[in-house]
């Protein structure tokens, strides 16, 4: 099956003008000024007047659900297949959060299994908030090497709600992820949900600088809560990820304070959705209590083109190819090159979302959701 789309502003994400498009199957077969190509039941879509960019990658979504702080009630729903797609999201990493009592590792990578059954990509994290990492297998390391799904581990440092991991014990679990990694073939990324406590990265920064363990295995996100040592930790050669949920104004304030001053392609944004986002007190002690939304993600986006006036394919690139290449998902994930994952989202000029492909199928046309979610609910 191919769709030629024709005269599109493409942002691969680098800026590359009006081009044509093709995707055969599951890949982007070329991109180009113009493509003479025809093919029995190929559709062609007049893309004029309409922006093309790779599929966003949404690296930190509670897919199966998170919350629990207040409550079996605050429990979090399920994120749906139709969540991501209607906001051009299509590949999703799944991460556990506080509750990893009623959710569990099993869950995350069935829910993850079932995402791409239903035509996404995702993938997914072993371990939560606690240490030892919750499993599967009953080992990080076995977890990272033989379940395809599993970049790495999610663990929560600098929080009241985790479990105040010594220096020690997260180069360990680096080092575990590390050569799992390795044998694997994946980037083998320690995914810190950073909160407000008073040590901020002082220990990761400790660990990279007096043990062997390379810095890109330590992935802090949430990095707003501590954006002074966030960027200390970029400097040094670190990732660091911004979360939209909350507040997408922030995240774009956040994220252009540091584009000034570390590497850009170190920086990245994703959007903790499905994940609750508790209001605490000085007592910690809950007052209030939201929820992440996916929505964010593209609105963040939009909000660094239009009232920062960050290029569009900068801005486009924290959600694409800076976390395509960060997953070791980079260039089949994240970037319109031939041979890419036929995963696009085009836009009118306004940036609507109005279409979405993943892996060459069409997913929404025009606005409307083409392909539903397994049981039929929207």
């Amino acid at each position: 099956m191919f769709t030629l789309m024709k005269r599109a502003h493409i942002y691969a994400p680098e800026d590359l003008g009006i081009q044509d498009v093709l995707i055969g199957n599951d890949r982007v077969i070329r991109v180009a000024s113009s493509i003479d190509f025809q093919w029995e039941g190929m559709e062609e879509i007049s893309a004029e007047g309409k922006l093309i960019f790779p599929g966003f990658i949404d690296q930190h979504v509670h897919i199966t659900g998170g919350g629990g702080e207040s409550g079996f009630r605050s429990r979090v729903p399920e994120v749906r297949m139709t969540d991501c797609v209607k906001n051009g999201v299509t590949t999703v990493v799944g991460v556990l959060g506080t509750d990893s009592t009623s959710r569990s590792v099993e869950n995350i990578v069935a829910k993850a299994k079932g995402l791409t059954e239903e035509g996404i990509t995702a993938y997914c994290l072993t371990g939560a908030y606690n240490y030892p990492s919750p499993t599967l297998t009953g080992l990080v390391a076995k977890d990272v090497a033989f379940i395809p799904e599993v970049l790495g581990v999610k663990l929560a440092i600098s929080d009241h709600r985790s479990s105040q991991v010594t220096r020690e014990e997260l180069t360990r679990l680096a080092m575990d992820v590390r050569k799992a990694a390795l044998l694997a073939g994946k980037a083998g990324i320690v995914h810190m949900h950073t909160g407000k406590g008073k040590s901020g990265l002082k220990d990761v920064i400790e660990v990279v600088e007096t043990s062997d363990v390379p810095i890109q295995h330590f992935r802090p996100t949430h990095c707003g809560n501590l954006h002074e040592d966030a960027i200390t930790f970029g400097k040094m050669g670190g990732h660091i990820d911004y979360t939209t949920g909350a507040n997408p104004q922030n995240c774009a304030k956040f994220v252009m304070d540091a584009i000034q001053k570390v590497d850009f392609e170190l920086i990245t944004m994703s959007s903790d959705s499905n994940g609750s986002m508790p209001i605490w007190n000085e007592k910690h002690e809950i007052i209030g209590m939201g929820v992440g939304r996916m929505s964010s993600l593209f609105e963040a986006v939009k909000i660094l083109i239009g009232e920062y006036h960050l290029p569009m394919e900068k801005a486009v690139a924290l959600i694409t190819s800076n976390v395509a290449k960060g997953l070791g998902l980079y260039p089949h994930k994240g970037c319109l090159h031939e041979n890419a994952d036929a995963d696009l989202v085009i836009t009118d000029q306004e940036l609507t979302v109005c279409t979405v492909f993943a892996k060459g199928q069409k997913m929404m046309e025009d606005g409307k959701i083409l392909v539903d979610n397994y049981f039929g609910i929207m």
